[in-house]
């Protein structure tokens, strides 16, 4: 359904205040205007949202899409809020982008923002969606496929009376999981498959030899590469007991995970990014795990909106 005028004009604004809040241009006095207009009519919120789930997508613009646009002059400002406005009101075109990202939003199972869901299938078999994800099931006579349109699930796949393979489908590739027990996550230009229990395989599009994957390895993989194999990590699948585990890891990298389970922006100074960390943080509230690294490491988080956050040196 299309937006109504006022809805559109909300979009419009929305779509406005995303590209001056991502510019780097922004001041204090822009961040409080913003959060006046957000906070001022339930409209521009559900507005917000909706420009905040459309441009989260913008990282998979394929790069033989998205380079034209960039070399064409325009700043990463402009690029957004062109995406932004012309995707939240329905007349993007790049259709591929599009078809995705309508995908993902009308998926068959979705979570939002810092959400975790689990789904009991008819087969007997257990999905856990992550925050922020979307899914679709579709059972057959000859297979049984999950679609992986964003975020990430972990799947305990039962074995099937009838025998039929069940597949773990991403725009990249595919998983079987027969009898198995893995994660799946999407990222910014490929995916992620870890086996926590028996084996699994990963296929490519265009056929090649499949990657076997037996319980404790991971791999990453794209439409064309399959990388190295590699071991999981203590961090693999923690998120499923509710907590982010860091062994060791930069400020950075564990902001940008953490990230994933709030709205808004969290964002680290370069300074300490590199500061190396190791705790298991709570991922149902992760202001609490803010405040676990303010008083444990001597930083500062400088709270500029309820959405705009920045960790800093003390």
């Amino acid at each position: 359904m299309s937006p109504s005028g006022p809805e559109r004009e909300a979009i419009r604004v929305a779509a406005h205040w995303y590209a001056r809040l991502a510019s780097g241009e922004d001041s204090e006095h822009d961040r409080e205007a913003w959060q006046r207009w957000h906070d001022a009519d339930p409209l521009h919120r559900q507005a917000w949202q909706r420009v905040e789930s459309v441009s989260s997508q913008f990282a998979r613009v394929p790069g033989q899409v998205a380079a034209p646009v960039l070399r064409g002059g325009q700043s990463r400002r402009q690029v957004l809020r062109s995406v932004v406005l012309l995707a939240a009101a329905g007349g993007l075109g790049i259709a591929g982008w599009r078809s995705d990202t309508g995908a993902a939003l009308l998926a068959q199972y979705r979570t939002a923002v810092g959400e975790q869901r689990d789904l009991q299938l008819a087969d007997g078999s257990v999905i856990k969606l992550n925050t922020d994800t979307a899914l679709d099931v579709d059972f057959n006579a000859r297979q049984r496929q999950l679609t992986l349109r964003a975020g990430e699930i972990l799947v305990n796949a039962s074995s099937d009376s009838l025998g039929r393979p069940l597949w773990v489908q991403t725009p990249y590739g595919r998983v079987q999981a027969q009898d198995t027990r893995l994660t799946v996550r999407m990222l910014g230009h490929g995916a992620q498959v870890s086996v926590l229990r028996n084996s699994a395989e990963v296929h490519l599009p265009d056929s090649g030899p499949a990657q076997s994957l037996q319980a404790g390895q991971q791999v990453q993989f794209d439409r064309e590469h399959i990388e190295a194999v590699r071991p999981n990590t203590p961090a693999t699948a923690a998120w499923q007991h509710g907590s982010l585990l860091a062994i060791e890891q930069p400020l950075g990298e564990l902001l940008a995970e953490l990230s994933r389970y709030r709205r808004g922006w969290l964002r680290c100074d370069p300074a300490v990014a590199g500061l190396k960390v190791s705790g298991a943080f709570p991922l149902a509230n992760t202001d609490i795990a803010l405040a676990a690294l303010e008083s444990g490491l001597g930083l500062k988080v400088v709270r500029h909106t309820a959405l705009w956050v920045t960790v800093s040196r003390a």
